[in-house]
């Protein structure tokens, strides 16, 4: 019996889907920062910053983990650095403290807006800076909330981080935020955000 034989070798089917798949997540980590855009903010006042981080800034941001979870011993940022070195893209949503909403709510701790924004955001920092507009952190977890949904409809696996979004802000990667977030994505067999085993 005679087969075809190709006059060039061709690249195999895995490969070639996984680069599919990879571009991919690339497109889905575009849109969902589109729509953490476009989710609603308190008084129309956008002070939400993106970044789309792929290829060797994910391998950055994950070492950047690593090593932040052993100066500060915070085991479960070795965890995360693993599922982050593992993952396609990763999405980094940060908020600013300005504007803040103007309402003097005074649920940040201070009576008015101006006088939280009189604090040094760097006087008591941990791993995050503030103090921070309450209506401002609503915001933040509408457009995580946004981007997920992105995601999940896009059916890349995906997980909110903290621990990428605290590496991110001391890397300064999320320019002028106090708060941040990441989101890394994986187009696989199984999910590796879950049933997983601490380092």
């Amino acid at each position: 019996m005679v087969f075809y034989k190709p006059l060039y070798p061709l690249p195999s089917t895995a490969h070639i889907m996984t680069s599919a798949e990879k571009k991919a997540v690339e497109t889905v980590a575009g849109l969902m920062a589109l729509s953490a855009r476009t989710a609603p903010k308190g008084k129309g006042q956008d002070a939400l910053v993106t970044r789309v981080l792929v290829g060797d800034e994910v391998k950055a941001l994950s070492r950047g983990m690593d090593a932040l979870g052993k100066e500060k011993e915070i085991r479960f940022f070795l965890r995360d650095a693993r599922n982050v070195g593992a993952s396609d893209a990763c999405l980094l949503l940060g908020m600013r403290r300005e504007p803040t909403a103007g309402l003097d709510c005074g649920a940040c701790g201070f009576s008015t807006c101006a006088g939280m924004l009189m604090e040094d955001p760097g006087k008591n920092r941990t791993l995050f800076a503030g103090p921070n507009c309450a209506v401002r952190m609503a915001d933040l977890g509408i457009a995580l909330g946004s981007a997920v949904k992105t995601a999940s409809l896009h059916n890349v696996d995906n997980r909110v981080m903290y621990s990428a979004g605290v590496t991110a802000l001391s890397l300064g990667l999320l320019e002028e935020c106090t708060v941040g977030y990441g989101i890394p994505l994986k187009a696989s067999g199984k999910n590796i955000f879950f049933d997983r085993k601490d380092p």
